[in-house]
């Protein structure tokens, strides 16, 4: 089973659609998304039109992200539209005709359902924050949805768990990695990516708004080519002089960009 965290999505379906074909969903595997898949970008309704049909493919997590809650707020709450219109949410409405009226039930059902936060063995995944002393199930709204990473970070959560999280967007679409934190959200409706983390690899996966895989420049490859040639010289000079070279092997690192440091 593979499970990959899903950084928000802000209505960018075109860049969801690849990064799905990419993934490649498996019956066994789990994606889990980590909320705010509306708002901004250029196709709201489509977004949840695909992951409502992901469902069918694979085990599907849907959190909850502070934009699904005004949208429930205003659809069935009666609150005053103008805030959550002025923060992306006219995008929204105009991808589902130019009314909220005409949000499928199917859809409004979607909404309502999403969780606040989502733990496995040795990791917790939630839209935008935590409190390193206190269970998730403890935690108010503000800090669930709302608030963004703070500075300093927050320190390791008690259970020992690392965290997974977006809402706080990170500049250059590059992932703010730490031993016990991952934040995802890598701005894809203003200029960055949409990323996917493989949680048990570090394996990245990111798309742009305009549906382009992230790839890396020749200069990466090159460095690495470089390593590859300096450790194959290193380990076949001591074999002419019979010694032994003790570490890794030069073929024992994989072709694949480090995490966090995947060139645009």
């Amino acid at each position: 089973m593979r499970r990959f965290a899903i950084g928000d999505i802000h209505g960018c379906s075109k860049a969801l659609r690849t990064l799905l074909e990419v993934i490649d969903p498996q019956p066994e595997d789990e994606l889990i998304f980590l909320g705010d898949y509306i708002d901004r970008g250029s196709d709201s309704r489509d977004v949840v039109d695909q992951i409502i049909a992901l469902k069918k493919r694979c085990r599907v997590v849907t959190l909850r992200g502070n934009h699904e809650i005004m949208l429930v707020a205003v659809a069935l709450k009666g609150m005053d539209e103008t805030v959550w219109l002025e923060n992306g949410g006219q995008a929204t409405v105009a991808s589902y005709g130019g009314t909220i009226s005409r949000i499928p039930p199917e859809h409004m059902k979607f909404y309502r359902t999403l969780k606040s936060f989502y733990e496995t063995d040795d990791a917790i995944f939630v839209h935008a924050g935590y409190f390193h002393l206190l269970e998730m199930s403890e935690l108010d709204e503000a800090t669930l949805y709302w608030k963004h990473l703070p500075f300093p970070l927050p320190l390791p959560h008690k259970s020992g768990k690392r965290v997974f999280l977006g809402h706080t967007p990170q500049p250059a679409g590059k992932v703010l990695e730490r031993d016990h934190l991952v934040c995802i959200d890598t701005y894809c409706f203003g200029g960055g990516f949409l990323t996917a983390y493989q949680v048990e690899t570090g394996e990245l996966i990111q798309v742009n708004s305009h549906g382009f895989q992230r790839r890396r420049r020749f200069g990466s490859l090159l460095k690495k080519f470089s390593q590859f040639s300096n450790a194959w010289n290193g380990a076949r000079k001591a074999n002419q002089s019979g010694g032994t070279v003790e570490g890794n092997s030069p073929l024992g690192h994989s072709g694949d960009a480090e995490p966090g440091n995947q060139d645009a």
